[in-house]
């Protein structure tokens, strides 16, 4: 299908969150189950020595696709289901080999950048990892190895590597697969609707570190109140879940509003959760 490239203005970052959401009220367990079963796989998929890390980098960006899928199809009132992880992978073969050439080369440039920045941290990660292991006993030793640092520099530097990444990414897997675009087509377009529209990108970011935090501020509040502050943590789990369905399901408004909609999803005028007629 074609798309129409739109610079998008920065009020619409916060929308896109809110719609996630309201979406997301939709079919809370679908979704929930959704992210869960893509955790669970890679949770096992992690047990394979080396590859294993590189398998779940490499599937990122089908894992996004999948959700945009799921989210196109509820916006619809279509049924979600973890089978919308691979129908990417069902249809053009061409499509297919390019969406499976963008999951190699995120693969790979993600494994690069944990590289460099294990490099940078002086192997912190794995450090901090055998720590974590030996639970509270060794608190005072993570503090420690988190005060280094090689360790601040680590963290600052992959967040940046990482978000540069992010950046043709965004909206690759999507640009493929709905506007049949080649592996460097969509690369280049993510890349410029982001660009174009990164004031509202911004005030996205923006709106998750509001959303979070005032999650974590109700929840420690509620908990004080019932005088059990020491549960509060008891919520980081269910609420880790919902967040992150919510953050992939937000990714179909953001490339509504950015080039127009999917096939058949909502136009940028109707993304608010209003399928058109």
């Amino acid at each position: 299908m074609a798309l129409l490239l739109k610079p998008v203005p920065a009020a619409r970052g916060p929308r896109w969150i809110a719609d996630a959401f309201r979406l997301f009220g939709r079919r809370p367990m679908a979704f929930t189950s959704l992210f869960a079963v893509f955790l669970g796989g890679a949770l096992l998929v992690s047990l394979v020595p080396v590859l294993g890390a590189l398998v779940q980098m490499m599937a990122l960006p089908l894992l996004s696709l999948g959700f945009m899928i799921a989210a196109h199809s509820a916006l619809l009132d279509g049924p979600v289901h973890p089978r919308q992880f691979f129908e990417p992978l069902q249809g053009d073969p061409v499509r297919r080999r390019a969406l499976l050439v963008l999951c190699v080369g995120y693969g790979l440039a993600a494994l690069v950048i944990l590289l460099i920045v294990d490099q940078v941290s002086d192997s912190a990660w794995g450090r901090l990892q055998q720590l974590m292991a030996k639970g509270e006993s060794a608190q005072a030793e993570i503090d420690a190895l988190l005060a280094e640092p090689g360790v601040s520099w680590g963290l600052i530097l992959g967040a940046t590597l990482g978000t540069a990444l992010s950046v043709p990414y965004w909206h690759a897997p999507a640009l493929v697969h709905w506007g049949g675009q080649s592996v460097g087509q969509a690369l280049f377009s993510s890349t410029l609707a982001v660009w174009r529209s990164r004031g509202a990108f911004f005030t996205y970011m923006l709106g998750w570190v509001g959303a979070v935090l005032l999650f974590g501020v109700a929840t420690a509040f509620v908990f004080g109140l019932l005088g059990l502050p020491q549960l509060a943590g008891v919520l980081g789990v269910p609420g880790g879940l919902v967040f992150s369905a919510v953050f992939y399901i937000s990714l179909l408004f953001t490339f509504n509003d950015s080039f127009g909609g999917a096939t058949g999803a909502a136009t940028p005028e109707t993304s608010e959760l209003n399928p058109p007629a």
